[in-house]
């Protein structure tokens, strides 16, 4: 009987302790200030988002040599990077690198198929008259991988489609076609600037566990594993007599609710593919990172510590511009996707 009430104990001690983690405090309580592709051809790439989203010049310039240490970089190596944002928007920027004198670039996740995990797929936009978006983006060389389908995701029915650029580059387009655009999300054209980035992962939990435990966001979205009832056309490339009986999990975090600073992570329950986690790193070409401020990077080192996470990059002193000298640490997802974090106009001791 002891036995047993020290287990009944024990039991409730964990699922204690487990609730008190869960609700650990986030690291920061702002959204991502930007995404990090890495790309062989600024100007090609960014023509995209210049010409048919109306993105603004921002900042362009050589990567700073600090920088491309920050990258694990040989000292003989140079770039240039630009550095893109939408409207007046002061965060979700994109910023495009060209690494040069590095030798060969192989692709992040070649192929980018939605059932190979690691790394980052996708920036996640927001647009209007999609379909004229479509057509441009085809004359400008940029491809998908399927046509616009629609979806219903809560109450929302809308259409998606996953644009392909150059480099491998990806972004995923949402028209809502049932409900408003929310209030709070920031005015557009065409398209947006990004509000989310997705992941495919092998394990949906462990990464709802990492951003929620370790990085103490908060929780949009954890759904249960889904099928199609009947066979349909799925804007991640699911083939339709597959959607019935391949299995998908979704988990969608941010830091402070809101519409922007949004993280996804995609699980592929039944369909096997290749795990590219190993291939998130510079000068790799893709999605190479995220960004996100926090008001001190040796603290957030420190707590990251004391969750018992690995530190990718202890805090260094790195110039990026347009922001100065800062402080930047760097993190990995269990699937290899860069998280950095950095604070603004301060240099390390």
């Amino acid at each position: 009987m002891r036995k047993a009430i020290s287990v009944r104990v024990l039991s409730s001690l964990l699922l204690i302790g487990w609730s008190i983690v869960t609700k650990a405090e986030p690291l920061t309580q702002q959204p991502w200030q930007e995404v990090v592709l890495s790309v062989t051809d600024l100007d090609r790439t960014a023509e995209f988002f210049t010409e048919i989203g109306g993105y603004k010049e921002k900042w362009r310039g050589p990567i700073d040599p600090s920088e491309l240490r920050s990258w694990g970089l040989k000292e003989s190596s140079s770039g240039e990077a630009l550095v893109l944002s939408q409207g007046s928007r002061e965060e979700g920027f994109v910023r495009l690198l060209r690494f040069d004198n590095v030798g060969f670039k192989q692709p992040t996740r070649p192929g980018s198929r939605s059932w190979d995990s690691g790394c980052f797929f996708s920036i996640m936009v927001r647009m209007r008259d999609m379909q004229s978006v479509y057509r441009d983006a085809i004359e400008l060389g940029w491809w998908t991988e399927t046509p616009i389908t629609q979806h219903t995701f809560g109450e929302s029915r809308l259409n998606i489609v996953v644009f392909q650029g150059p480099d491998g580059v990806q972004v995923q387009s949402y028209e809502r076609l049932s409900l408003p655009i929310p209030e709070a999300f920031p005015e557009f054209e065409r398209f947006s600037g990004p509000f989310n980035l997705m992941q495919m992962v092998r394990d949906r939990d462990a990464s709802h566990d990492f951003f929620t435990r370790v990085l103490g966001f908060a929780t949009f979205y954890n759904g249960k594993p889904y099928v199609s009832e009947k066979p349909v056309y799925m804007p991640l490339g699911i083939p339709k007599n597959l959607t019935t009986t391949a299995r998908y999990r979704t988990s969608i975090v941010y830091p402070l609710p809101g519409e922007l600073g949004r993280l996804e992570a995609i699980e592929m329950m039944d369909l096997d593919g290749h795990d590219y986690a190993e291939r998130c790193k510079a000068p790799n070409l893709g999605i190479l990172a995220v960004r996100y401020p926090v008001e001190n990077a040796e603290d957030t080192e420190s707590t990251l510590q004391g969750r018992e996470w690995p530190i990718e990059a202890s805090v260094q002193a790195v110039t990026i511009a347009p922001y100065g000298k800062v402080n930047l640490l760097a993190v990995k997802t269990p699937d290899g996707a860069n998280i950095q974090f950095y604070e603004p106009n301060a240099v390390s001791q």
